[in-house]
Order: C-alpha cells, then structure tokens, then sequence
C-alpha cells in the first residue's frame, strides 16, 4: 500500500482506488478502527468490521445477495453484491446504509468515504 500514511485533511488513508476492483474490499486499521472498504459496483462504502450483533469481525463475511419477497408466498433473490453476511451468525447487512436485515433497528456502523487524485480516504 503507498500511501499518505495517517490522517488527510479529507479523513484516514485506506487505499488507492486501483487496489479496489468491483465487488472487492480491503480492511484497514483507521484512527484505532479496524475499517472495511467496498467497491460495489464502482461506489466505495465503508463499514465498520464489528457485527453490532455480537461483535465478530463483520467485513470478513462474504459478499452475497439475499432473498426478497416478489409476491405472495414467492421470494427472489436480489442484491446480489449489497449484501455482506456476518460470518458468525449469518446476520445480512446492507453495504450501503449499514442497515441489518433481520432487524432494521441494528445498525453496523458507516462511514462517509473521499476519493480524491485515486486515494481512497475514510472520514472517522
């Protein structure tokens, strides 16, 4: 990784943008955080790698897709690559917005993310 180390004045150093292909992430330790970053469908977000569930390390889980209802008594599956799963539980959350699916009054945490001249920066 070269990089600017520590903080910019946009946030924390996380990558450049041509170490993060869609449908990749990195984890990175930010200000004493451990931080995954995710490329979904060229849009980076960042999360917090702790499971608000129990505390595992949350953007280890795989990225996946989930089920949606499409109509009464049928489901679809959708998503694919929103989603990343809590590989202790299974808890799916949405990359995007953090928002856990099981139960919408779970959050992981999100972070606000900067690129600028390709450098990948977390706001903290």
């Amino acid at each position: 990784m070269t990089s600017p180390a520590g903080e910019h004045p946009p946030g924390f150093y996380a990558c450049r943008t041509d170490e993060l292909a869609p449908g990749e992430r990195v984890i990175r330790e930010l200000n004493g955080r451990s931080v995954g970053v995710f490329n979904v469908d060229g849009r980076l977000y960042a999360l917090r790698n702790r499971c608000p569930h129990a505390g595992g390390a949350l953007c280890l889980g795989p990225v996946t897709g989930t089920t949606l209802p499409a109509r009464e008594s049928a489901f679809v599956y959708g998503m694919e690559g929103r989603i990343l799963r809590c590989a202790w539980h299974g808890w799916e959350f949405e990359i995007e917005t953090g928002r856990c699916l099981a139960d919408p009054r779970m959050r992981a945490k999100t972070y606000p993310v900067v690129v600028e001249d390709g450098a990948v920066y977390v706001v903290i």
